[in-house]
């Protein structure tokens, strides 16, 4: 993927956006991929398959996240576990995004695209997937709960539509 971006994806951007220096190309900074279990906080074999999965699917790592604040409402004390995430860059990052649009968005049930909503103003993008089974590596006989996921894909994208632009020509499957 990463070779793809240097051959095809850089130089149709260049073209595209009029850059006069090849520094001023949008490119893939980082992929962050968060799971929120709020029940974990009572059930802590929930965060450590969480963490095991993520893990998994990331080939790296995953951290646990705290709560920062008690909320009575919700039974919640500062500092319980209540999801984990990793942040992948470099070779990993490419490695993800290429699984990600090769492999797991068509494996979606009634995959009709991905909405666009998701930019953030500044060329980021986030997209929210309802089953993490999704992806190869999870063995569907040893998923106790399905669990859901964001991937954020940080840019050096401006703007939202070089950021669009940039996730298109490597292959993300936006909705017409």
């Amino acid at each position: 993927m990463k070779e793809i971006y240097h051959t095809k994806v850089a130089p149709s951007l260049m073209k595209e956006f009029g850059y006069s220096s090849p520094m001023e190309i949008p490119r893939l900074q980082s992929i962050s991929l968060n799971v929120g279990l709020g029940e974990a906080s009572q059930n802590n074999k929930l965060i450590e398959d969480a963490v095991t999965e993520l893990t998994q699917i990331a080939g790296q790592k995953a951290v646990v996240t705290r709560a920062k604040k008690s909320i009575a409402a919700f039974k919640l004390r500062e500092g319980m576990p209540v999801g984990c995430r990793v942040t992948l860059r470099r070779e990993r990052m490419w490695d993800f995004y290429d699984k990600l649009v090769s492999f797991a968005l068509p494996r979606v049930r009634d995959f009709r695209g991905i909405p666009d909503r998701g930019f953030d103003g500044r060329g980021n993008f986030t997209l929210g997937i309802k089953e993490h089974t999704i992806f190869p590596e999870i063995n569907m006989d040893r998923v106790d709960r399905v669990k859901g996921m964001n991937i954020t894909i940080v840019t050096t994208a401006s703007t939202d539509k070089e950021g669009k632009s940039l996730l298109q020509l490597l292959g993300m499957p936006f909705r017409k």
